[in-house]
């Protein structure tokens, strides 16, 4: 994954990678997680496609299967929810991505709102 390509990111990972501890669904999984999220902090005007279905972090996940995501009414709720909140769709830059998180989703106290019912919620808190 290089730094000039494009990245997919789902909308609701944008609250994960803010509170990522290393912890996660396999090795592999957080490995990669934490792979994409230094390539991100890394590079700030990296190029990223924002979305609401699977995404470069979900490649790793071991809940993906041949017919999607095992969670997949619920993480697009997240997804959508973000983009909503955020008024952002498509093509951004990371580091504007990662700010209207931070302003408009984790500072004005809505992310238990969003995605309060993740398995990772007490993470985030």
């Amino acid at each position: 994954m290089g730094q000039k390509r494009l990245i997919r990111l789902r909308a609701h990972h944008g609250m994960c990678l803010f509170f990522f501890q290393g912890k996660g669904y396999s090795s592999d999984f957080t490995g990669h997680m934490a792979h994409v999220k230094a390539l991100l902090e890394e590079n700030p005007d990296q190029e990223i496609l924002l979305c609401a279905s699977e995404d470069e972090i979900c490649s790793r996940c071991p809940h993906r299967k041949a017919q999607g995501c095992e969670s997949a009414e619920k993480t697009e709720r997240y997804d959508r929810e973000v983009l909503a909140v955020c008024s952002l769709s498509g093509r951004t830059t990371y580091s504007a991505f990662k700010e209207a998180v931070e302003t408009r989703i984790l500072r004005a106290g809505r992310r238990e709102e969003i995605c309060g019912d993740c398995q990772w919620n007490d993470i985030c808190r």
